[in-house]
């Protein structure tokens, strides 16, 4: 197809599942020859990924000089849609994103995932100054956020007003994201659950669009490690990565190694890895409860930020935590980790497995979600219910003691094989291209918002009102 202007809006471009889809996105798109610039309302250049700040890809940060993320560790979704519209604002007006001044041909695509706030407003208000310009909006969805949120913290009291809290902005979701000319989903799982909770009017006939990981890469962790030289010794390495969030049950991995008893962890190291951030209360607490259920396991356990650090740490440490670990290092963790243990339920879609796959490591994952599309049972992995820590127990003694190598070896040549057929940059970029053109083939899907546009206006600044009268009554 023609080159097409492709301006992707992300709320925040940290370190995550989300965040790494959306940078392979634009990396697929721009390989493809569409000149692509991604928008978002933070990036924190010591927190995300390299392409995000190495000047790779074409990161503008927009919509943060007013609303701030919380206010006093609340009001998360109303100040991130408050965001996410005030950089919409300044894309369309102060940007000129649609002005056509550019000369970059006729047809602009917006790229909009996590949170649907701005769809609407880009459907009525983005075509009003260059009418001629063909305009289309996807929105990739990677879960409903209304079954992200909590609902169940707290007493009685607290869920009921959570409950009402949450109505407009349920309802909102469902009404910003018609506003799409197409919905993609990230999985089979997620294209059921969103077409259950949205209905089909509203979505519309949804495809699927499985995350990729860069297969033309190389193996990464250069610089980490001499060629042929192994981390710690050669300790037998369980790895996990995923972010300090509770829903991604880590304690999983922590209580199942611990199962091993002490004579078959003589040797090993559990190394559990991923996004951190210090903003994140969540994040903070939660290291600091797997830190305290590793060492009343009587676990002996280390924390680094650093790779130097992590290198150094004594051999007497069985679970090493990492923080924000650098992608090169994560790299190498890969490629010599025995068994990734991905340990999240209904899981979205999960793209740590397949970055474990790429690079030959066969996977233990929860037998719910993407990971049910993802890895094949005995062939590039193992399915068990992440509810049965005895079953995890056994994969990994089966992995460290009852394996022969030509064994570990077929299992790495099927995932890496699997890796590039379904799950390859070139594959997903192929398959986004074919979503684009069919929606820019097509006519815009009808949306009379506009009426509807103005009481939101209306019931955000009634909102507004609320929040600084009980900050007012609180100071």
């Amino acid at each position: 197809m023609p080159p097409a202007k492709i301006t992707i809006i992300h709320p925040d471009l940290g370190i995550g599942g989300a965040e790494r889809l959306i940078i392979d996105v634009a990396l697929a798109l721009q390989s493809r020859g569409h000149p692509v610039t991604i928008y978002t309302s933070h990036r924190d250049k010591s927190h995300c990924f390299e392409e995000a700040r190495d000047g790779t890809l074409d990161v503008q940060v927009r919509g943060n000089t007013i609303f701030p993320a919380h206010v006093g560790g609340r009001l998360f979704v109303l100040m991130a849609i408050l965001r996410q519209l005030h950089l919409t604002w300044e894309l369309l007006v102060g940007e000129g994103a649609t002005s056509g001044d550019n000369g970059e041909g006729e047809e602009e695509v917006f790229i909009v995932d996590q949170m649907p706030a701005c769809v609407p407003f880009l459907k009525v208000f983005g075509g009003k100054k260059n009418s001629r310009k063909k305009q289309r909006i996807l929105f990739y969805c990677h879960f409903p956020d209304q079954l992200l949120a909590r609902r169940d913290e707290g007493g009685s009291v607290l869920q009921v007003l959570k409950g009402l809290y949450r109505v407009p902005f349920d309802w909102f979701e469902g009404w910003a994201v018609s506003a799409s000319d197409k919905v993609v989903a990230n999985s089979r799982f997620t294209r059921g659950v969103v077409s259950g909770v949205f209905g089909r009017e509203k979505v519309g006939e949804l495809s699927v669009v499985y995350p990729c990981v860069d297969t033309k890469a190389g193996d990464g962790g250069e610089g980490v490690v001499k060629d042929g030289e192994q981390l710690w010794g050669g300790k037998k390495i369980l790895l996990s990565v995923n972010r300090f969030e509770r829903k991604k049950d880590l304690a999983l991995a922590i209580r199942a190694y611990h199962g091993l008893g002490a004579e078959k962890r003589k040797g090993t190291r559990l190394v559990v890895a991923g996004g951190y951030d210090n903003r994140v209360q969540e994040n903070v607490q939660y290291h600091r409860e797997l830190d305290e259920l590793a060492t009343g396991l009587g676990l002996q356990t280390a924390t680094s930020k650093t790779v130097i650090s992590a290198l150094s740490i004594p051999d007497s440490i069985d679970v090493l935590f990492l923080l924000s670990v650098p992608t090169a290092f994560r790299d190498t963790l890969l490629l010599q980790a025995k068994l990734l243990l991905y340990t999240p339920i209904n899981e979205h879609f999960g793209i740590v497995p397949v970055e474990a796959m790429r690079a030959g490591v066969p996977v233990l994952a929860s037998n719910t979600g993407g990971p049910l599309e993802t890895i094949v049972e005995g062939e590039t992995g193992w399915l068990r219910d992440a509810k049965v820590d005895a079953d995890w127990t056994a994969v990994m003694d089966k992995v460290l003691y009852g394996m022969k190598q030509e064994e570990l070896d077929r299992m790495s040549v099927a995932a890496k094989e699997r890796v590039e057929k379904e799950f390859s940059l070139t594959a997903m970029g192929e398959k986004l291209e074919q979503e684009i053109e069919e929606m820019l083939g097509q006519e815009q899907r009808p949306f009379h918002g506009f009426q509807q546009v103005l009481a939101l206006l209306a019931l955000v600044g009634v909102v507004l009102a609320l929040v600084a009268a009980f900050l007012v009554k609180l100071l």
